[in-house]
């Protein structure tokens, strides 16, 4: 069989875990690799692969099979996964809860007239842990879903504490409360309020003559970020900051907690322990870039969430396979 071939847009964390989880998969190929930067610039670790501008991708429409996504959700991919939908199948890991429908709605209204398939939302959460929501409720109809986040670093909370004047760098640490945890995987269905489920941790490196009194304050009482989360703040040096937290590790579990009947309690969970979030993300993106190939050769086109894919697709083995080795 020919292999899957691949396209690359944006070359951070991501990219690079993008390119690195090819490598891993013989089915597939890595065909280019596109970037708003200088291409002349960029240095990529796969030999003989080119880099093109961004704007020159619609020249591969026949070249490349799947193209993968990988840059931000606050402001990249909601251009481009619309954009690129018109000539790829796509992958992305567009990761804002709260858009998610009506980014389905425009992405759809380009890649079903287009005849192609695009997967969105890919990842771990969302993603893994939608799979996980959702099989929960459908087993367990009754009862509570949990889902707790970390030990881990928050990329985007780093940015939003990185970018209060005063701060030289930073990083932030999602952590699950262990009482809370504990409750759960008892069975006792707690209500839980943000504040009782998670709590923060920034290590912040302090500009010269910044004033860290003032910093902590407005770190803490950060809308939307901490201002409703119990957050510990510590000032480091630079050098401290790059010894002990220079990796991406984060992880975090999903738990349903239900009842088949009225006596037995009943306990499902799914869990995930990463030294490194983005290229545990980039592995989930190529195994759907494989889903969502296959499911364009089959004839399907328009926009879909990790719920429209079956697992099988996932993988490189046939059905007839799948049935020996793993049912």
């Amino acid at each position: 069989m020919s292999k899957i071939r691949i396209g690359i847009v944006g070359y951070g964390n991501l990219g690079r875990g993008v390119e690195g989880a090819i490598a891993q998969n013989p089915d597939m190929e890595l065909v280019a690799v596109f970037t708003r930067r200088d291409p002349s610039s960029l240095k990529i670790t796969s030999a003989n692969v080119p880099v093109h501008a961004v704007n020159d991708a619609e020249k591969f429409e026949d070249a490349i099979d799947v193209m993968i996504l990988c840059g931000g959700s606050a402001t990249d991919l909601p251009e481009q996964v619309p954009h690129f939908a018109q000539w790829f199948n796509t992958i992305d890991s567009f990761d804002t809860h709260a858009k998610i429908p009506n980014f389905f709605d425009s992405v759809n209204a380009v890649a079903e007239p287009a005849n192609k398939v695009s997967i969105i939302s890919v990842g771990w959460d969302p993603g893994l842990f939608s799979l996980n929501r959702l099989l929960g409720e459908a087993i367990l109809p009754v009862g509570n879903t949990y889902t707790f986040w970390g030990d881990g670093l928050s990329q985007g909370h780093s940015d939003a504490v990185r970018r209060i004047d005063g701060v030289k760098n930073a990083v932030q640490y999602t952590l699950p409360i262990e009482e809370a945890v504990n409750q759960v995987r008892n069975g006792e269905n707690p209500e839980l309020t943000i504040r009782e489920k998670h709590a923060r941790e920034c290590f912040v490196v302090l500009g010269e003559g910044a004033d860290a009194v003032k910093i902590e304050e407005q770190i803490k009482t950060m809308p939307n970020y901490f201002s409703n989360y119990d957050t510990t703040v510590n000032f480091i040096s630079e050098d401290e900051l790059a010894l002990n937290h220079g990796g991406m590790p984060h992880g975090g579990f999903v738990i349903r907690s239900g009842e088949s009947n009225a006596q037995d309690k009943q306990i499902m969970e799914f869990s995930l322990n990463l030294e490194s979030n983005p290229y545990f993300t980039s592995s989930v993106l190529v195994a759907f870039a494989r889903a969502a190939y296959k499911l364009n050769i089959a004839g399907d086109r328009g926009a879909k969430t990790v719920f429209d894919v079956p697992f099988g697709l996932l993988s490189p083995k046939s059905a007839a396979e799948l049935r020996k080795e793993l049912l």
